[in-house]
């Protein structure tokens, strides 16, 4: 691999390769001087998700019924299926009641105040840790940036016919 090849591949995976747009030239090239390895490289390197190219609004969240119901009945919360700080502060509790009271103590005390089922690993999205370090780095990117949401105009279509129509126009003058 050649020196500018390299540069090129370090300066691309520090830019958030999103689509072609983005390569400039450099595809154009790898095909025109049939370098096969660089242009499956380029390909390579885009991301895969649709999402990124695609402009999507996000959709209202409807109004949760299960937990408007258990206000309803008085039910407690249910049981949490992974872990969170208070969650380690419950099981410390279901432990100390079993090593004082045995077995029926500690399952009266979960069923009261039910522990997680799984303690997940921290700062990696709640996901498994293998699960995690095997994701793209344009998966972790959107992993941390999926609380902002993208700003669409809702009349983009007749922006972009209105100042297509007024280049033309400047364009016969």
């Amino acid at each position: 691999m050649s020196l500018q090849t390299a540069e090129l591949i370090h300066s691309l995976d520090k830019a958030h390769l999103i689509n072609e747009l983005q390569c400039g030239q450099s595809v154009n090239q790898a095909v025109s001087q049939n370098r096969r390895a660089d242009f499956t490289l380029l390909l390579a390197m885009l991301s895969t998700d649709a999402r990124e190219n695609t402009i999507c609004e996000a959709l209202p969240v409807p109004d949760k019924a299960e937990n408007t119901l258990r206000d309803q009945f008085g039910l407690n919360s249910p049981q949490p299926l992974s872990s969170n700080q208070d969650t380690y502060h419950l099981g410390a509790n279901i432990a100390h009641y079993f090593h004082h009271g045995g077995l029926p103590s500690a399952k009266l005390q979960h069923y009261l105040a039910p522990d997680a089922l799984t303690y997940q690993p921290e700062a990696t999205h709640e996901l498994d840790e293998d699960v995690y370090h095997n994701l793209s780095g344009h998966q972790r990117r959107q992993l941390e940036d999926q609380f902002e949401s993208p700003v669409i105009a809702s009349d983009l279509y007749n922006q972009l016919v209105s100042n297509y129509r007024q280049s033309q126009i400047q364009a016969t003058i």
